[in-house]
């Protein structure tokens, strides 16, 4: 049975790294077919593989599923023997709500801050909402770090909240944005990850460039 992970430009595809993130840390085998972001190829060929014509999209023999956070899902069911999730229940329940409050939240900092690998931090130059969501992010960040046991991940291992969480960090790395001393460690944290390192040096080899996302 193949497995094929459809992603856009690593560069700019926040929703691609989540999904993406999560199999190779747990070295889990897939294929993977990009399609870059704003081009008639991606326009032409989406439709084979997303039925929401959005990436990413996995393709596990005849499944497929085509949402980052129920990609993740999925693969928790799959092939991690449900280690994406901690194993407490109320620690559960805390990463799912902070993973689901990624997931459909913060629409200042995606518009204003959108993921790039490439930026380098300059002034700020977003409002006050996308200032009240990186607030809210670093809440919740030094909330569920009370519960890491001395672990470098939010609730200690790495886990699908930390992948809904990344594109998050390569924002706040490259914007320069300021964050109290535990958010820093724990960004640093996920931004040293091995596939983190290899997801960044693919992004920061392309070539394309789609002019929204260049803010």
């Amino acid at each position: 049975m193949s497995t094929t992970l459809v992603i856009g430009n690593k560069n700019y595809s926040s929703w691609s790294l989540r999904p993406w993130l999560l199999l190779r840390h747990f070295n889990v085998p897939f294929d993977e077919i990009r399609l870059p972001l704003d081009t008639p190829e991606f326009h032409a060929r989406i439709g084979e593989f997303s039925p929401s014509r959005r990436v990413p999209a996995l393709h596990d023999g005849d499944v497929v599923v085509w949402d980052s956070l129920a990609i993740c899902e999925y693969a928790n069911e799959r092939w991690l023997d449900g280690r994406g999730w901690p194993r407490d229940l109320e620690l559960r329940a805390l990463a799912r709500s902070a993973a689901a409050e990624m997931h459909s939240g913060f629409p200042a900092l995606r518009g204003q801050l959108p993921m790039n690998c490439r930026r380098k931090p300059r002034e700020r130059h977003w409002d006050e909402a996308a200032e009240s969501d990186i607030h809210r992010v670093a809440e919740l960040w030094l909330k569920l770090r009370q519960f890491s046991r001395g672990g470098e991940f939010l609730l200690g291992d790495f886990g699908i909240v930390d992948a809904m969480f990344a594109p998050v960090c390569v924002r706040f790395t490259g914007y320069g944005v300021k964050l109290p001393s535990i958010a820093r460690y724990y960004a640093s944290a996920v931004m040293a990850l091995p596939a983190m390192q290899e997801w960044v040096a693919s992004a920061l080899a392309e070539t394309e460039i789609v002019g929204a996302e260049e803010a």
